[in-house]
């Protein structure tokens, strides 16, 4: 068995996205770790597998899903999950993480990630699925919070107690993207810093950054764009509130060249740097 690859928190990581490929054989690079989507290796073999194996072999990876649908009212997808542990087997990745999100009913299948109602009610059915899928796959997993663009009137619980009760009752950790936090602050008119007040440092697994696009009446999550500079801002509070934690770049859309995701990378290795630097000695 070969010995995976840890995440050293020190460093920011990046999606692998298929324009990369050549330009990281050619040139590696300092990252912490690489992270892919889960589902897009889930075929027996072929050219996404035989790169994947290429790369694990200089990288931590992380295996982010964007289909286990867990705040569906369907039954957890088995063939799913059974793809996900094959893959989670051999991989053998430092972090596996899902949405807290539904995205299909009845076997239909939407391409968006859909919030839940936060409620008691929905609450309890979330901590199950993500117990269930835990037990199955036989790990830990992180669950991240998604963007949206409107709220439920039946909802009488806050997003970040929500999310951090899942966590709690779960035994899950959490996957912080901050540019959700941001985008939702401000479409849903919530102070962003108490999202972050909410959350136990223990539960931080893993943070996200990526960029939005402000339509003038709404914040859209588009992993398009590089970071806004006050999500860059909120992104300094929350490694002075958690510490430094392996962070990830998004960019899944109008993808740039590899030196751009490295140059965001940078911006974030400036900040974690910043804090390792001015931790407090102990008494």
């Amino acid at each position: 068995m070969r010995t995976p690859h840890l995440l050293d928190p020190a460093f920011a990581g990046i999606g692998l996205r298929p324009p990369h490929y050549q330009a990281l054989l050619a040139q590696p690079q300092n990252l912490s770790f690489l992270e892919i989507h889960s589902e897009n290796f889930f075929g027996a073999g072929g050219p996404p597998l035989r790169y994947l194996e290429r790369f694990r072999q200089d990288y931590a990876i992380s295996a982010h899903g964007v289909g286990l649908s867990l705040g569906s009212a369907d039954p957890l997808n088995l063939q799913h999950l059974q793809k996900l542990k094959h893959l989670v087997d051999w991989l053998e990745p430092a972090l596996v993480s899902e949405h807290l999100c539904w995205v299909g009913v009845e076997g239909r299948y939407l391409n968006d990630l859909l919030p839940i109602p936060y409620t008691e009610e929905s609450l309890r059915h979330v901590v199950t699925r993500v117990s269930e899928a835990q037990d199955y796959l036989g790990q830990k997993i992180l669950i991240e919070n998604i963007s949206s663009y409107l709220e439920f009137t039946d909802s009488t619980v806050p997003e970040w107690e929500f999310l951090r009760e899942v966590a709690q009752r779960a035994g899950c950790g959490i996957l912080l993207d901050v540019n959700n936090i941001y985008v939702n602050a401000m479409n849903h008119a919530f102070d962003p810093l108490h999202f972050l007040a909410a959350m136990k440092p223990a539960d931080i697994g893993e943070i996200h950054l990526a960029g939005f696009q402000d339509t003038g009446e709404i914040l859209i999550d588009t992993h398009g764009a590089a970071v806004s500079d006050p999500v860059w801002a909120l992104y300094a509070a929350t490694v002075a509130r958690f510490g430094a934690v392996p962070t990830l770049i998004e960019w899944d859309t109008d993808i740039p060249p590899l030196e751009i995701l490295i140059a965001e990378a940078t911006k974030a290795n400036t900040i974690l740097a910043h804090k390792l630097t001015h931790v407090p000695h102990a008494a």
